[in-house]
C-alpha cells in the first residue's frame, strides 16, 4: 500500500497525476475511508478557492493608493 500524501490528493485533484498514478489512487480510494475524507476536505477547499472573492474592498485599494501616493519622492523640477 502507498502512503499518499496531502500533494499526492492535490495533483489527483488537478488531474496533474499520470493515468497510472490516477489509476492506483482510484483504487486506494475504493478501499481507504479515511483517504476518501482527505480528498474531501481538499475538494471543499478547492470550491472554497473558487468562490473567493477576487477583488478586494473599494476602501483597501483607496488606503493602497494613499500609502503609495505619500511614499513616493517628489517629481524633481531640475533636470
Amino acid at each position: 500500500m502507498h502512503q499518499y500524501t496531502p500533494e499526492d490528493l492535490l495533483r489527483y485533484l488537478y488531474r496533474e497525476m499520470t493515468t497510472e498514478e490516477s489509476a492506483a489512487l482510484d483504487n486506494e480510494l475504493a478501499r481507504s475511508w479515511a483517504l476518501r475524507e482527505k480528498l474531501a476536505v481538499l475538494k471543499k477547499a478547492q470550491e472554497r478557492l473558487n468562490n473567493a472573492l477576487e477583488a478586494p474592498r473599494t476602501e483597501i485599494v483607496l488606503n493602497v493608493l494613499r500609502y503609495a501616493a505619500a511614499a513616493a519622492p517628489a517629481p524633481s523640477l531640475l533636470k
